[in-house]
């Protein structure tokens, strides 16, 4: 199955925090979009292994995804290694996507700064004919555009994405992960990420970014290569 746009995160929820509304607006428009996630997040202080599995199925229900997989890498102990490098290589070449988005460089959690140099470096190598390793895809395949989401550090983004109309589907997604965000009743121990105030900081960063572009809400990104415009006037 050739995806359209494969997302990655280093934890279950980072890709609905970070680009939700787009994959699921551009789901919408017809386009195949995909989710992998790095880690388990079992080092997360609520939730368990097989919770978060469940949860993350869920969201990608909400999101339309074509496919969700866990490489099952070590939450909090992973590393920039061969080994980890194959496997996001294997996922490349196996569904071919046009655009990939990952974590930003820096973000509060190092996790997914390793996540984002990750990935961005396996994009590049899946490109190289001469690269080969067990188990792998033995056709390169190098995606058109690598692209950086926004999560709790805020960065210059280069370009936002309108997700006005399905903001409120990109909130969906991000509640069906109940075991780490804000929830009076649980007796899970008190994170920030499970804070009241982050939970609205969600909503107040989408019509932050909104504005800027002159949207009701949007999502921030960052791009690896400068894009090239042959229409001045697809500018806004």
């Amino acid at each position: 199955m050739k995806l359209d746009i494969l997302a990655f995160g280093a934890h279950p929820d980072d890709i609905e925090l970070g680009c939700g509304g787009l994959l699921i607006s551009e789901m919408l428009k017809g386009r195949k979009t995909g989710l992998v996630d790095l880690t388990y997040g079992e080092l997360g202080s609520r939730g368990t292994v097989e919770i978060r599995k469940a949860e993350a199925d869920r969201a990608a229900e909400i999101m339309g995804a074509a496919m969700r997989v866990n490489l099952g890498i070590p939450d909090g102990r992973f590393e920039i290694n061969d080994d980890n490098r194959a496997k996001i290589i294997h996922i490349i070449r196996t569904y071919c996507p046009e655009i990939i988005i990952a974590n930003a460089k820096y973000d509060r959690h190092p996790d997914h700064g390793r996540a984002s140099l990750l990935v961005e470096e396996a994009a590049f190598l899946a490109g190289l004919v001469k690269w080969q390793s067990k188990g792998i895809e033995s056709r390169a395949w190098r995606p058109k555009a690598v692209y950086k989401y926004m999560q709790f550090v805020h960065f210059k983004p280069d370009f936002i994405y309108d997700i006005s109309h399905v903001a409120d589907r990109k909130m969906e997604a991000i509640k069906a992960h109940a075991s780490q965000f804000y929830n009076p009743d649980s007796a899970e121990p008190e994170t920030l990420i499970a804070s009241k105030e982050f939970f609205n900081s969600i909503s107040a960063r989408c019509a932050e970014f909104g504005l800027q572009a002159g949207f009701a809400c949007g999502e921030p990104f960052q791009v690896i290569k400068t894009p090239g415009v042959k229409d001045i006037f697809s500018l806004s």
